[in-house]
Formats: structure tokens, sequence, C-alpha cells
């Protein structure tokens, strides 16, 4: 038996792997995007099974497309949905701008799954009734961002915030040394400082949480310039009720699908949002590791879980493995978002011509700062230990606790206060009793760690 089969499109014929099961179109971008040997996400492919499905429940209801071949469509949609046919969307990302090559490997995949000897489905004319690869790409992007920033991202954004509120609980009353500039500052408790990363990351989820609305609102209906030519007038319409039916997220019909053809704005302000989710992850995984470093030389205030052999040479030595996992993730990401920056300008006249790298640069960025804030919330947040005796040293030792004097002795005295402390190493209280009339308990109360970190004069 032969490797290849012989099928063929509007421009002729070709081989096609004989077990393949797309055509002609897609074999043709296969040839002729050796680029990358990167493919399209799993994210979008299903998505793109998603569009087909919801587009066949449009189209049968308006009276378009029989229900036989409704049904079949649904039921190969289906297969692609689960990710079971992955493996046959062969095509490079840096295909097509418009995505159409990924388009046409759907309806043909769906269309070799669908027909029968008694049943036969057109990738054209049935799968992609009413539809063009202008706006089902954009839609599928639409899609694939919203489903994957609902179902993962902000559930783990949830868990990170769950994780921090339970230390910061467990921890609410251990005082540690604040710092500004990565010097000695006034005192903070590590609970502050943990919910101060919770209330961070739960920003975040409300900045992702109203950019969504703008996403799912789709451009189906559009076809190929924004029109609608060849879709039912209330196509559009139907699709988002059938599509919020099967994703149970709330979908609608974009007003100006002129809008969601031309410019990629929606996911490219998405995008922005990752970027800070980024920032603010970037800035707690380097906090974890400034907290943790040493265990001699450095700040030593905690000690993260140790996970693996730090060095290959250096026996005993561990590292914080995660926080710098974390923190490339974060890196890229940053990246990812200049890449969708520059391909969101590509919009020309009716069509954006960046779709493909747009999906796969937002969908990477989701699903690894999805995967990074889950680590370090159960890897690092969860399981760190604090050097009580360390931290309860330095407390005691850091001369910008007579800042809290300042409303009794003046800031003069006090500055004079803090840099013989600092000179001799001495416990500030040993030198405020030296060089002032309060008493020790009045240098006490004042001084107090615990109630320094809850700011405010008292009258």
């Amino acid at each position: 038996m032969s490797d290849f089969r012989i099928e063929k499109d509007s421009m002729g014929e070709l081989e096609v792997p004989a077990d393949a099961l797309y055509g002609a179109q897609t074999q043709r971008a296969v040839n002729n995007f050796p680029m990358s040997g990167l493919t399209m996400p799993p994210a979008f492919i299903k998505a793109l099974g998603l569009v087909k499905k919801a587009a066949a429940q449009a189209n049968e209801q308006l009276g378009h497309l029989p229900k036989d071949k409704s049904e079949a469509i649904q039921a190969a949609a289906d297969q692609i949905i689960s990710g079971d046919m992955n493996r046959h969307f062969p095509i490079d990302v840096f295909q097509t701008g418009s995505g159409t090559s990924s388009n046409m490997n759907c309806n043909e995949v769906i269309a070799h799954l669908a027909s029968t000897d008694d049943l036969n489905i057109h990738p054209n004319d049935h799968v992609n009734m009413g539809q063009s690869s202008n706006d089902v790409v954009p839609t599928a992007i639409a899609v694939s961002n919203a489903l994957d920033v609902a179902q993962n991202l902000i559930p783990a954004m949830h868990s990170f915030i769950a994780s921090c509120r339970a230390k910061a609980q467990e921890l609410d009353t251990v005082v540690k040394t604040g710092r500004t500039h990565l010097m000695d500052a006034m005192p903070v408790t590590f609970g502050q400082e943990l919910n101060t990363w919770a209330s961070t990351i739960q920003t975040n989820i409300e900045r992702l949480s109203d950019g969504l609305k703008r996403v799912c609102q789709l451009p189906q209906g559009g076809t190929a310039v924004g029109t609608g030519i060849n879709a039912d007038k209330q196509f559009g319409e139907v699709f988002a009720d059938k599509m919020s039916q099967l994703t149970g997220l709330n979908f609608t019909s974009m007003d100006n699908k002129f809008d969601g053809i031309s410019t990629q704005d929606n996911i490219v302000e998405l995008s922005g949002q990752l970027r800070v989710v980024a920032v603010t992850l970037m800035k707690i995984a380097n906090d974890l590791r400034w907290m943790n470093s040493g265990p001699l030389a450095g700040i030593g205030e905690i000690e993260l879980p140790s996970l693996q052999p730090g060095s290959s040479i250096m026996p005993g030595k561990v590292n914080p493995v995660i926080p710098e996992a974390v923190a490339m993730i974060c890196a890229q990401v940053i990246g990812n978002d200049s890449t969708v920056t520059v391909a969101g300008q590509s919009g020309n006249f009716q069509l954006n011509v960046m779709l493909p790298v747009i999906v796969y640069n937002t969908l990477q960025s989701i699903d690894i700062l999805t995967n990074g804030l889950q680590q370090i919330a159960e890897q690092c947040i969860d399981g760190f230990t604090v050097n009580h005796d360390k931290v309860s040293e330095i407390v005691g030792k850091n001369p910008i606790l007579v800042t809290a004097l300042n409303p009794v002795i003046g800031y003069e005295l006090g500055a004079k206060i803090a840099k013989k402390a600092y000179q001799d190493k001495r416990p500030v209280i040993e030198v405020t009793k030296e060089m002032t009339d309060l008493s020790e308990q009045e240098v006490k109360d004042i001084l107090d760690p615990i109630k320094l970190t809850r700011g405010g004069l008292e009258k």
C-alpha cells in the first residue's frame, strides 16, 4: 500500500499522507511553511472545534443546514474539541497571517470525519457555511483566550491568593525589617507582606475580568471583511448564544464586526494585562529570592523548601529554583506581549494579518503564568519557614526604629541616636536610654516593634 493518497482542491492535485484526516489545502500549507516546527496551540484547535460546532447549530436553527449534516459536523467537531485529533493539525504557527490554512485544516478534518458513503460533507460548503477564515480565526482567538483565562489562569490566581492569606494569618504577628531601596526601613509583619502579594494578584484578577468582557464580544458573522456577506443576518447573534451554551461563558455578538476582523485590540489589551500579572509575579519571585538568600551571607529571613541539589560542584548547596523558574516565565510573558503589540499593529484595512502569532503568544503566556502561579504557591508560599531568631535580632538592632521617636525627641536627636546605634552595632533601645531622658518603659512602649507595624499616631 502507498504511504500517500491523492487529494485535489481548486489548484489541482497533490499527495497527502494516507493516514491524514486533512486534505489538499492543509498539505499545501505544510509544504509552504516549514518555518519553526511550532504548531498551533491545543487550546486554539479546541476553539476552532467549538466554532464549527456552534456554527453548525446556528445554521441548522436558521434553516440553512439539514439536520443530518449538522449532527455529523457537530459529532466530528466534538472529536476536535476533545483533543483527540490534534495530531491532524500539523501547520506551522508562521503561516498565512489570516490563519486561513488553520481554518481550512479544521474544515477538512471535520469533513473527513463527518462524511460517510451516504452523507457527503464538504469542507467549504457545509463545515464553513456562513463563515470566512477572517471571522473564524479572530473568533477562535477570542474563545480560546477567554476560556484559558477563565478556566485556568484566574483559578490559579485565586489559589495563590488563598496560599498567601493562609500564610499571612499564620505569621500575622511576626515582625521583620521593612526595606526600601534594599536598605533597612521601618518594620512590617510577614502577614502584611503576604497580604500585599495577595492584594496585587487580586487587583490583576479584576483587570483580567474586566478585559474578558471585551474579549467575549465575537466578530463571527462578519465573514470576509465585516459586512456579513454569505451569512444569515441573524447568524452572529445565534452563534454567540450557541457558543455561550457550549462553554458556559457569556459570549455576545460584536455590534461592529469590522472592528473584530480588522483589529485585535481586545486581545492586545488582554496581553497587556497578562504582562501586568508577569510584572507582579516577578516582584514576588524576587522578594522570595532575597528573603531566602544566604543562608549565612544573605538576608536569610526565610528558608524555602529544599527541592533539589543546587550545584554540580558545591555539595550541600540548595537554590531557590521555583522563584528562578517563575522569573523566567515572567520574562517570557513580557516578551510575548511585545510580539503581540507589534502583531496587533499589523491590521491593514479590513484584516489583521498576524493572527496565528498573536494567539500562539497569548495562549503560551496564559499557560505558563498558570503553571508558575501554581508552583510558587505550592512549593514556596505554603512551605517556607521563618528564621525567627535572625529576624528578631535584626529588628532589634535596626537603627531606623528611632523614626517612631521623632514626635517625642525630634528628627535631629533621632538621627544622632540612629547613627550611634549603627556605629556601635547596639540595639536602638539601649542607645535611646543613654541619650534621652525617657524611661526604659517609655522607650520600650514607643519602640515596640509590633506597635510600629500598626502605624498612625495615637492620641
